[in-house]
């Protein structure tokens, strides 16, 4: 059976539902994210903010500079969220076989109800609906792409936000990719594309018939995902149960730091977030992850590997100074510190004590 894929992303979504709230915002540049002189960045910016060029990780005092006009909106995440279940509530009502990907795009497996209605114009027609009655119920503009599978209906969203409709027919994927650069391609980032390019593969079209064995030696085996993504091959499932694969928490501080007690103390806090959030889902994580951005904004992570899971401020601290300890040098300034717990065990055995403390 043919599949019909939809992926769904919601037009601005943050920055839309403060326009929505507030009608006096409606037509204005509108920024969402934390204040500029706290080192605040863009959760989100609205399509007439995005005309000066300001998108998502924005440093909000580049983002101020580039559109003065621009009103800042400090973020409403429980408002987004109570909005995001509105929106996937009405996803549900047209399948069961809905994958959030964040608050505000998710993919749908609408096979069964494509099939049923039958007809060429099916899977458009079911999108359409779709999109009438998010924008009936919410208020809001959903993009939708539409295809065989995950790769093509994800591009497909994109194409023309906002409030964009692309639905790509069987048996055109590779011709509808083949134009793309590399990098619209899921998982190709900077690096992957820069050594693509030195073997002098550009566009989706020349990767799909590039040689599968240099493709190998290169990228081992994403080389062969690269391909066959490429030529439009993708039989990746919607899946409806989404495991969240990390649980984290990150300070941006006001000034660069350098490794000292204000670091340390900073740190603690962090760690105290995460191992709360870890026990209210009942979980320990027997990797710890220390996320630190210099000055520079060079971002690096460094991990490390626990015999026994944990999820306790004490000893997620512990691991993370561990990190911190063989990472920082002299000299170094830091403008963001983060710990994530990951690699999750849900059931910790009992151990027999030898000793009383």
């Amino acid at each position: 059976m043919q599949r019909t894929i939809l992926h769904a992303d919601l037009d601005a979504f943050y920055a839309s539902v403060e326009q929505l709230d507030n009608p006096r915002l409606v037509g204005r540049p509108v920024v969402v994210g934390g204040p500029p002189e706290a080192r605040g960045v863009v959760a989100a910016a609205s399509y007439e903010a995005r005309r000066f060029g300001v998108r998502s990780a924005t440093p909000m005092s580049r983002a101020l500079r580039l559109c003065p006009q621009a009103v800042r909106v400090s973020p409403r995440f429980d408002r987004y969220r109570e909005v995001s279940r509105q929106v996937m509530a009405i996803f549900r009502d047209v399948t069961a076989l809905v994958e959030p990907l964040s608050l505000d795009e998710a993919f749908l497996d609408a096979t069964g109800q494509a099939t049923v209605h039958g007809g060429p114009d099916a899977a458009s027609a079911l999108a359409r609906e779709i999109k009438r009655r998010v924008r009936e119920e919410t208020g809001l503009t959903v993009s939708i792409g539409g295809g065989t599978n995950k790769t093509v209906a994800k591009i497909a969203s994109d194409m023309e936000k906002p409030d964009g409709l692309v639905m790509v027919p069987p048996g055109q994927e590779a011709s509808f990719l083949a134009p793309l650069p590399v990098r619209a391609l899921w998982g190709i980032g900077p690096k992957a594309e820069e050594a693509l390019a030195e073997m002098g593969i550009g566009t989706a079209g020349e990767l799909a018939n590039a040689d599968a064995g240099a493709l190998t030696d290169r990228f081992g085996v994403r080389g062969d995902w690269f391909r066959r993504m490429a030529s439009g091959q993708d039989d990746r499932p919607v899946e409806t149960q989404y495991e969240r694969k990390s649980v984290g928490a990150e300070t941006t501080f006001p000034r660069d730091l350098a490794d000292g007690p204000e670091l340390r103390q900073a740190l603690d806090r962090v760690a105290r977030d995460v191992a709360g959030r870890l026990q209210q889902k009942g979980i320990k994580a027997r990797t710890v992850v220390l996320k630190l951005r210099y000055s520079d904004f060079r971002t690096i992570t460094r991990q490390t590997s626990l015999p026994e899971g944990v999820n306790g401020a004490r000893e997620l601290a512990a691991a993370a100074v561990a990190l911190l300890d063989r990472t920082a040098r002299p000299g170094d300034r830091f403008r963001l510190l983060g710990i994530q717990g990951a690699n999750f065990q849900t059931k910790v055995e009992p151990q027999l004590r030898l000793w009383k403390p």
